[in-house]
């Protein structure tokens, strides 16, 4: 079995790998996506104007944790680096209730964009580089999946 290259002594490091899920064999990012429940369920249970502070606090850091953990093993955007689908994953269930519905939706609209990248994403992906260029295109991803989750779950409460 081939090492990792990170350095799960370091915060940073395990942060960014998602408490480790971004370690799983096959598709860590859908792991990592996994792994924001806890969050997710969380910034459910604080007012939307909170949550959202706590998402653009969230997104600032991980800026900076895939743009150290990119540096410190020589690769940027490793598969394994699963704080932007965190982050990204959070930011599709912003204001929207915590049930497995809309849950189960969110995972698949987010999945969905994040795998195939459409524009505008695929532009983010290919164009930033560094921690930004980590981030953006999951926070484009979840802002994407968030309109299309808040058009199909807002309809439903008039």
């Amino acid at each position: 079995m081939k090492a990792h290259p990170f350095l799960l002594h370091k915060w940073q490091h395990w942060l960014a790998l998602g408490f480790g899920s971004g370690l799983a064999p096959k598709a860590p990012g859908t792991f990592g996506t996994l792994a924001a429940l806890p969050l997710v369920w969380l910034l459910a249970l604080i007012s939307p104007l909170w949550a959202g502070v706590a998402i653009v606090a969230a997104a600032l850091l991980g800026v900076y944790l895939c743009e150290v953990v990119s540096r410190d093993i020589g690769a940027e955007d490793h598969g394994a680096i699963v704080f932007d689908e965190i982050v990204g994953f959070a930011i599709t269930l912003w204001a929207v209730p915590f049930n497995l519905q809309n849950v189960l939706l969110a995972f698949v609209l987010f999945r969905l964009l994040d795998i195939l990248k459409p524009w505008p994403i695929r532009w983010f992906d290919r164009n930033l580089h560094g921690g930004l260029g980590v981030m953006m295109d999951d926070i484009v991803a979840g802002v994407l999946a968030c309109l299309l989750l808040h058009s199909v779950w807002l309809p439903l409460q008039l």
